[in-house]
C-alpha cells in the first residue's frame, strides 16, 4: 500500500531522544532528563480534585466544538488578568492542545502551496504540520544578534502568505518586546500575510511579562496551551483566540477534524486557571533552575548561549566542538547518563552546531544534570 508524499515529514528528534533515554533507564541506567519540554509537576490539585468531583455526575460526553462555554468564559477573563484587555469570549476556541489549534489555524488560513515563514532555530513540528497539510515553510535563518528571534527585514522577498512566531520561544526561550513585536505584525499586514502568534509559555516568564499580540492587534490568530505554565501536557488541551469573523470558519473545521476537545481536560483546565499559589511555586522552581543552568553552563563549557526571557530551555552553540549535535547528544546519553536535544530538531540548517537543555524538571535533578555534563565536558573536551 502506498503512502501521500504529504505524510514524508521529518520524525520529531526530542521524542526519539525520550525513546533512547527511555531503553536506558529499562536497562537499570539513572538517566536527567534534560530533553524533553515537560514540567515535572502534575495538573494542579486543586483542578484533579475538581475533575474528580466532576466525574460523580457528569457523563464527560462531546462538547460543542468550540468547548464548553464556562471555559472560554475563563479564558478570556485570564486575557483581563493578564494582559488587562476586554476579549469577548466568542472569539476563544478551546482546541486538542496547541497542536489542535496549528492543524485549524493551518487549514483556516493557507490553502495548500502556501509559503508560511517560520522562524529557525524554532519548534519542528510548525514545519511538519505545514508540510502534511501541503503547504511551504519557510525557514527564516534568524541570527543571535536579534536573540534567534525573526526581524521585518528578514520577510523581505520572501512572499509569505503566513508568518508564525513565537514568544517566549522554543528552543531559545526568546521573547519579543512590544515594538518587535508590533513591527512584524506591521510587516505582515503590509505584505497580506496573516500573522499567528504561538504563546504557549507565557505566564512562564522571569524578569519582563510577556506581550501578547492581542494587545496590538485584532486581526491576528493566537494560540496557547495549558501544557506548560498551567502544568497539563498530557492532557492535550489549548485554545486559541481569532478575529470575529473567523470563528465560524474555524469551528466548522474543529467540528469535523475533532468533534471537540476532552470533556475531562476542559473540566480540568478551568479549575487549573484558580489555582495560582500552586502555580507560582513551581515558577519558584524554574527561576531557581533557570539561574543555577546561567551559572554552570557557560563553567561547563557551554558559553554561547541567549539568556532566555522565558519558558525552561537553554539554547547553545556548541559549534566549536561539533557539526553533529545528534552525535553529541548521543554521546552525552552514554558517558554522562544525560539527555539533551540536539539542534537538529530546530534548525536543519544550522542545528548540527546546537543544543537544547531543559530544566523543566525539580531543582535536585538539575543540579545533577548540571555535575554531570560539567564532568563529561572536562573529560571529553578538555580546554
Amino acid at each position: 500500500m502506498r503512502n501521500s508524499s504529504r505524510s514524508e515529514v521529518d520524525p520529531f528528534i526530542v521524542m526519539d531522544v525520550m525513546q533512547a533515554a527511555a531503553l536506558a533507564e529499562a536497562q537499570g541506567q539513572h538517566i536527567i532528563h534534560m530533553e524533553v519540554g515537560q514540567p515535572g509537576t502534575p495538573a494542579p490539585e486543586g483542578a484533579r480534585l475538581a475533575l474528580s468531583d466532576a466525574m460523580q455526575s457528569d457523563a464527560m460526553g462531546y462538547t460543542v466544538a468550540l468547548g464548553l462555554p464556562q471555559l472560554r468564559a475563563r479564558i478570556a477573563k485570564l486575557y483581563g488578568e493578564w494582559y488587562d484587555l476586554d476579549l469577548n469570549p466568542d472569539r476563544v476556541i478551546v482546541t486538542p492542545g496547541s497542536s489542535g489549534a496549528f492543524l485549524l489555524s493551518f487549514s483556516a488560513l493557507f490553502d495548500s502551496g502556501a509559503r508560511v515563514g517560520i522562524g529557525a532555530p524554532g519548534y519542528p513540528s510548525y514545519r511538519q504540520i505545514l508540510r502534511a497539510l501541503g503547504m511551504c515553510p519557510v525557514d527564516i535563518q534568524t541570527a543571535a544578534e536579534n536573540r534567534y528571534q525573526p526581524v521585518p527585514a528578514d520577510l523581505d522577498g520572501q512572499n509569505l502568505e503566513g508568518l508564525m512566531v513565537a514568544s517566549p520561544a522554543n528552543p531559545s526561550g526568546t521573547m519579543l518586546g512590544r515594538d518587535e513585536l508590533s513591527a512584524l505584525i506591521e510587516a505582515c499586514a503590509g505584505q497580506g500575510a496573516s500573522f499567528i502568534s504561538d504563546e504557549i509559555y507565557h505566564g512562564i516568564e522571569y524578569e519582563r511579562k510577556a506581550v501578547s499580540a492581542l494587545e496590538i492587534s485584532d486581526q491576528v490568530y493566537v494560540i496557547n496551551s495549558f501544557s506548560k505554565y498551567f502544568s497539563m501536557t498530557g492532557w492535550r488541551v489549548g485554545w486559541m483566540v481569532v478575529p470575529e469573523d473567523h470563528v465560524r470558519v474555524v469551528e466548522r473545521l474543529a467540528q469535523n477534524m475533532f468533534i471537540c476537545p476532552p470533556h475531562a481536560s476542559q473540566i480540568t483546565a478551568m479549575a487549573a486557571m484558580d489555582c495560582e499559589a500552586e502555580l507560582q511555586a513551581n515558577m519558584d522552581v524554574y527561576r531557581a533552575n533557570r539561574a543555577l543552568m546561567l551559572e554552570a553552563l557557560p563553567k561547563a563549557g557551554f558559553s554561547k548561549i541567549a539568556p532566555p526571557d522565558g519558558a525552561f530551555y537553554v539554547y547553545a552553540d556548541v559549534s566549536d566542538i561539533t557539526d553533529d549535535s545528534r552525535a553529541l547528544a548521543q554521546d552525552i546519553l552514554e558517558k554522562a547518563r544525560v539527555a539533551v536535544t540536539p539542534g537538529l530538531d530546530f534548525d536543519p540548517i544550522r542545528g548540527g552546531g546546537t543544543l537544547r537543555f531543559s530544566y523543566a524538571r525539580a531543582t535536585v535533578d538539575i543540579e545533577e544534570g548540571l555535575a554531570r555534563l560539567t564532568r563529561y565536558m572536562a573529560e571529553r573536551w578538555p580546554g
